[in-house]
């Protein structure tokens, strides 16, 4: 049996190892003292907001802090937050198998590129998760959307797709990932404003002037984005470039043209959110900060996005978090 490492052991590496590990798979999960000494203690429970549910005791559970631990492994899945891929690809280029397979399951676009130049050995390739998994509890992870896992296509992840299979998270595999790469982005500009209302994911998406916040903040970017002439994937019931107008119906057409989008866990809240929560730095400039730098590259302003960044690297110098949906729309359009 092919085994896996799962580098980064937090919210998605907890669920996504051990939603492996309970169908069976040989998983080791590395990540910091912390996290091990809550599932030496608690066990890791899973589960999902269709019904989902399983536990796996302590005693089931492979847990390192020593990256060394993914020196066996075929399949290394990377889940650390951006800011920390360099010193994750630094951490492993010396314990990894040559012949091993690395996915990066990140957010941001440019994680693909620094694994690879540290990781020249290994083939690195380029994932998407597109579900939000929270944590209810110290030890138990929750998946509170939809959506299944993207991974640039090759042969190599030929042994492994069974594995995905059987852990009820199938692989969607991609000739060209980046588009889905993209497309991701621009749903995820929400994780900014999510963290900035304080509200549940569900409520605060079921609020228009919250909605119509996120609706500039992707015109914006679909601007650059046409500029560039960068295609998107279409990763929702709605193409991409309609999802702004989507967002800007009043709220009761929008529940009812978009139940899907708001299919998601009552208590379900960004990652952004849980990190302000803890005082961890976010990947704002992994996010909003990868539409900034695209619109640097055409000399071009993106106001929208440009307050929201600086409004959440605020937030994590204990700024306000507790935004209106009003307020938070008029404090970014006065920028425009």
């Amino acid at each position: 049996m092919p085994g896996i490492a799962v580098f980064g052991a937090g919210s998605i590496g907890c669920y996504l190892g051990g939603r492996l590990a309970a169908a069976g798979s040989r998983v080791v999960l590395i990540g910091r003292p912390y996290q091990a000494a809550v599932l030496a203690e608690q066990g890791l429970t899973l589960s999902d907001y269709e019904g989902y549910r399983s536990r796996l005791d302590p005693d089931r559970l492979m847990f390192s802090t020593d990256p060394g631990a993914a020196a066996a492994a075929d399949l290394v899945l990377i889940t650390v937050k951006s800011g920390a891929t360099d010193s994750a690809a630094r951490a492993l280029e010396f314990f990894l198998k040559k012949n091993a397979v690395v996915i990066s399951f990140q957010n941001g676009m440019h994680n693909l590129a620094l694994l690879q130049q540290r990781l020249r050995e290994q083939t690195v390739l380029a994932g998407m998760v597109p579900f939000n998994v929270m944590q209810p509890a110290p030890g138990h992870f929750h998946q509170g959307s939809e959506g299944d896992l993207y991974v640039e296509r090759s042969p190599l992840l030929t042994p492994f797709l069974p594995d995905f299979e059987a852990a009820g998270l199938p692989l969607t595999l991609v000739d060209d990932i980046v588009p889905v790469q993209w497309a991701k982005l621009l749903l995820n500009l929400n994780n900014s404003i999510n963290a900035l209302s304080g509200l549940p994911l569900k409520t605060e998406l079921s609020r228009q002037p919250y909605r119509r916040v996120l609706a500039a903040a992707q015109r914006e970017a679909l601007a650059l984005l046409r500029q560039r002439g960068q295609r998107l994937a279409r990763l929702t019931p709605v193409p991409t470039p309609w999802i702004p107008s989507l967002l800007e119906l009043p709220d009761a057409v929008f529940r009812l043209l978009a139940s899907r989008m708001l299919a998601i866990d009552p208590m379900a809240r960004s990652s952004m959110q849980d990190d302000l929560d803890a005082g961890r730095k976010t990947e704002i400039d992994w996010l909003q900060g990868e539409i900034l730098r695209l619109a640097r590259d055409q000399q071009a302003a993106a106001p929208v996005n440009a307050r929201l960044l600086e409004l959440v690297h605020a937030a994590e110098q204990g700024g306000r978090r507790d935004w209106s949906g009003e307020d938070l729309l008029t404090e970014v359009l006065r920028t425009r």
